[in-house]
């Protein structure tokens, strides 16, 4: 794909300018017209979106409405609803300080925003910050990933019918791309990937003192407790680690289970397998339910995470094929995996789950405390003592009891990372937040307390401000 050049660039983001200063005190019906715009155009092109994700990585249609199209639908539903009660100021009492006072926080457009997405859910990961964008009167370039060549076509149309490019533009390319967007001074960007890529876009938004939200992932832990509902967390376990062939951020990355559920739980796994997938090798590389790698590169390295396991005395319980050629790696469990082996301590982003066994609880807390924060944390559970020991022990961006991924679809919930797995939030009100400035607002009344201590300065004055700092010690 052949990079935007700089200049193009350049005009686009001049162009978005006057746009953003005439957006900054739109209403909110108004706001909700640039919503319904871009509601409409998407929904008009849900069959090209199927056809597009078939011709990139063989997404199934299913996982296509379910993963990419109902969560932005979603998202502008939620946001049309709401938006009056957003944007409405919030008022603040007053504090001893400031008696005399009225203060409201209003919550203001930041102007123009860049929003830089990944290839693994090219639709959802833009148009949802879109969303919030928008409900917060913003203008917005767009870069997709370069890797998802037929659904970022998908992606101009829908965006061409809905704005003018002063508006929103879709702005293709590479890293050259990235940096030529990177070097304007951006009112805030957005960007969801990997960890190196988000240091790189950090780096270079510092330079603009552009604020940043980034998206990041991480080794997403699944910790199934002996009180769990085995039947249960094997069907949901399995499925959030397989939707989109486990390209998924908060894809569950390592699965810890009890010893004496062990063999129960795993049994469970490999006929959900069977019954979803197939009953062999040939069946499960056939199947249409199961989504391919983005491209041989990645295919081959997840590949070499299995074998590499193995070599090191993982044991094999499902899967292990793999032709990175085709894009393909089999649903695949591993158990017995040794804790220094790559798959141990890398994200795999793939169809693979390494199986940790414990005795105690405490081991796996532990392992946690000293691994990097992880995007989500998921517990199957029926104890009460072990869910809140758990929820206290840990810190993740999400922590999800008795089922998994979910968290991504609530839209009253704030999605987004901690430590190194980012900072930052999206969805509902959480995003419309981000993109918006918080204004402080304040109107002096005829009694303000500063007028008691104009100069010049007197003895009564400092005692008094003594004073004051010592009644609110006492507090």
């Amino acid at each position: 794909m052949q990079d935007t050049a700089p200049d193009t660039i350049a005009a686009l983001f001049a162009a978005q300018q006057a746009t953003a200063l005439a957006w900054r005190g739109a209403s909110a019906n108004a706001r909700r017209a640039r919503l319904r715009a871009l509601r409409d155009a998407l929904l008009a092109r849900r069959q090209a979106l199927v056809a597009a994700f078939a011709a990139d990585f063989a997404k199934p249609a299913l996982e296509v409405e379910l993963t990419e199209v109902l969560p932005v639908v979603d998202e502008i539903a939620t946001a049309i609803a709401q938006l009056p009660r957003w944007m409405r100021p919030r008022r603040v009492s007053p504090t001893l300080l400031a008696l005399g006072t009225r203060a409201r926080i209003a919550f203001q457009s930041k102007g123009r925003c860049l929003i830089i997405g990944p290839w693994n859910y090219p639709v959802a990961t833009v148009l949802g910050p879109l969303v919030s964008a928008l409900a917060a009167g913003n203008t917005a370039l767009i870069k997709p990933s370069e890797f998802t060549p037929q659904v970022n076509a998908v992606l101009q149309a829908v965006l061409d019918e809905a704005f003018a490019p002063e508006e929103v533009a879709l702005v293709q390319g590479g890293a050259a791309t990235a940096q030529a967007l990177l070097a304007c001074p951006f009112d805030h960007v957005f960007f969801t990937g990997s960890a190196a890529v988000g240091r790189q876009v950090m780096a270079a938004a510092a330079r603009q003192l552009t604020p940043v939200t980034l998206e990041l992932g991480g080794k997403s832990p699944v910790i199934v407790d002996r009180s769990a509902d085995l039947r249960r967390a094997a069907e949901v376990i399995v499925w959030a680690k397989l939707v989109n062939a486990g390209q998924t951020c908060i894809a569950p990355d390592t699965l810890f289970v009890h010893r004496d559920v062990s063999a129960r739980l795993l049994e469970h796994c490999r006929a959900l397998l069977v019954q979803r997938y197939g009953a062999d090798a040939q069946a499960v590389a056939a199947s249409p339910h199961l989504a391919r790698m983005i491209h041989p590169a990645h295919a081959a390295r997840v590949a070499a995470l299995i074998d590499q396991a193995r070599a090191n005395g993982a044991q094999l319980l499902a899967g292990g094929e793999h032709d990175a050629a085709r894009r393909y790696v089999a649903p695949t469990l591993l158990a017995q995996v040794p804790a220094q082996a790559r798959i141990a301590q890398e994200e795999i982003f793939g169809p693979v789950l390494p199986v940790v066994e414990f005795e105690q609880l405490e081991e796996v807390l532990d392992r946690l405390d000293a691994a990097p924060k992880p995007l989500a944390l998921y517990l199957w559970s029926r104890d009460r003592a072990c869910i809140a020991r758990v929820l206290a022990r840990t810190s993740s961006g999400s922590a999800v009891v008795n089922h998994c991924l979910q968290q991504f679809v609530h839209s009253g919930l704030p999605f987004g990372g901690v430590g190194a797995s980012g900072f930052g939030s999206a969805h509902g009100v959480h995003g419309f937040r981000t993109f918006s400035h918080e204004r402080a607002l304040l109107q002096g009344g005829r009694l303000p307390i500063v007028k008691a201590f104009f100069p010049p300065y007197t003895a009564l004055q400092q005692r008094l401000a003594a004073g004051l700092s010592g009644w609110l010690a006492r507090r």
